[in-house]
């Protein structure tokens, strides 16, 4: 009775704890808007083509003016998200920053987003002890800091990339704010919530489609788990081992829990018919609101055309603006062709190897996505990497962490550095900053191999404590 007090009362100091970190964020995050001279909205690392509040504002100016807020080549973003944020471009406060309105409201996003992770993080960890338990496998090390998902929800809001796209006015905190609602609500089983986010999430930046995936295995197989042949393989030793007395035998295959069950359709359904209303009905909101301005097929070709032939070949942190520079245009179809067919690619495989852990899945796409987007900014980053916060336990033997970390930490400061060199003194070229943007992607890969590589090797490893405790 004792030892559950005291376990009680740590866990409080640790929730205690949770909220002034996440208070201190915010403060933080506040201090920052009001810090003169950042200028960090015009960094090509924070502001893309398609999430630059600048672009965001010509387009609402457009549209008062009335005009088509796709005129000319600046804005190609959501007309929803145009009706949202755009009467907070123009509100001024006298003698406060400008844009105060929307920093507020990127705040208010990434506090959600980090709310969410942190219940999506206790569902995985509730989830991952259960599975411990029915392999009868005693593997867990609670943290002697916080769970998983307080860890995940607090490098989410104390990621320095996160902190730069809330403070730079970039829209990623609402598309990432729409991701992790999709995956909160396929994780608690919410079907109608993980609609509404998957469409919102796909009407902002399309590449979130191909979380579909991850969302059907979560809504039909639940969260994260070892695969279903080990607890298979476990219960019929049970049943099939010697015993000499057969009462005893008969307790232990009725105190048995219960094995995971099999994928699930009826949820799957229930998602296909949300999704297909959330995107009738956003159609219907999106053609009204540019009914005077070529409908729907505007909105496609400015938005979803404009991501998928990358016309602005402007500088970022992605690698494809360099390429399609330098590629003749006689080869241009071919390279958009290849470039978006492998992201596809990728996703047969993985899915069939990783079907038993939906949300790892989703944190292995989300990594994707960052490298191999049209227009990828620090804010696609700072989610896979919180997300991968989930997975403490399972990843505590990932190699070359260290290398990974400063790895990081070295492309961050010299990006800056780099365009300046190109752009401002003149002294460097184009190259320049494409090998750092180069070498970003390589850290990228090298983080994406080892997770997969150091999670299949952690089910292994229960394959072999489970056959080992029950032999």
């Amino acid at each position: 009775m004792k030892a559950k007090e005291q376990f009680e009362e740590k866990m409080k100091k640790k929730k205690g704890k949770f909220w002034i970190w996440m208070m201190l964020s915010v403060i933080f995050r506040l201090l920052m808007i009001y810090f003169p001279n950042l200028n960090l909205s015009s960094r090509p690392e924070v502001s893309t083509p398609l999430t630059s509040i600048h672009r965001l504002a010509e387009g609402y100016w457009l549209k008062q003016s009335s005009m088509s807020p796709y005129t000319g080549s600046m804005y190609h973003g959501s007309p929803l998200l145009l009706s949202l944020l755009g009467p907070l471009t123009v509100k001024r406060i006298e003698g406060q920053p400008d844009h105060l309105l929307c920093s507020f409201a990127f705040v208010v996003a990434d506090v959600l987003s980090a709310l969410l992770i942190r219940g999506i993080g206790q569902n995985l960890q509730r989830a991952y002890y259960q599975s411990l338990k029915l392999l009868k496998v005693n593997l867990s090390k609670n943290s002697e800091i916080f769970p998983a998902g307080d860890i995940a929800s607090l490098v989410y809001v104390w990621n320095p990339f996160t902190i730069v796209a809330c403070v730079g006015l970039s829209t990623s905190p609402i598309e990432n704010l729409a991701i992790v609602l999709t995956l909160y609500g396929a994780s608690k089983g919410q079907v109608p919530l993980a609609a509404f986010g998957f469409v919102m999430a796909t009407h902002l930046s399309l590449y979130p489609v191909i979380l579909i995936i991850p969302v059907i295995l979560l809504l039909g197989n639940g969260l994260d788990a070892p695969p279903r042949k080990f607890f298979e393989r476990s219960f019929s030793r049970v049943i099939e081992g010697p015993s000499s007395d057969s009462c005893s035998q008969q307790e232990e295959v009725i105190n048995q829990p219960e094995v995971p069950k099999g994928f699930s359709l009826r949820p799957v359904i229930y998602f296909l018919l949300w999704v297909s209303l959330f995107s009738v009905y956003l159609l219907l909101l999106c053609g009204v609101s540019l009914k005077q301005f070529g409908g729907l097929w505007e909105m496609f070709r400015s938005t979803y055309g404009f991501i998928l032939t990358v016309q602005d070949l402007s500088p970022n942190i992605g690698i494809l603006w360099y390429l399609f520079a330098e590629v003749f245009e006689f080869f241009r179809d071919f390279y958009l062709i290849v470039f978006h067919i492998n992201i596809l690619f990728m996703i047969l495989p993985l899915s069939i190897r990783l079907h038993h852990r939906p949300l790892f899945l989703a944190f292995v796409l989300l990594s994707i996505l960052a490298m191999l987007k049209s227009y990828p900014s620090v804010g696609d980053s700072a989610l896979y990497l919180s997300f991968m916060g989930l997975f403490v336990d399972e990843l505590v033997d990932l190699e070359f962490s260290f290398f990974l970390f400063c790895g990081y930490i070295g492309i961050s400061l010299l990006s800056p550095v780099m365009h300046n060199l190109w752009i401002w003194r003149g002294t460097g070229n184009a190259n320049f900053y494409f090998a750092n943007a180069m070498a970003y992607a390589c850290f990228q890969i090298v983080l994406v191999v080892e997770s997969v590589s150091t999670m299949l090797n952690h089910d292994r490893k229960l394959r072999k404590l489970s056959a080992v405790k029950h032999s």
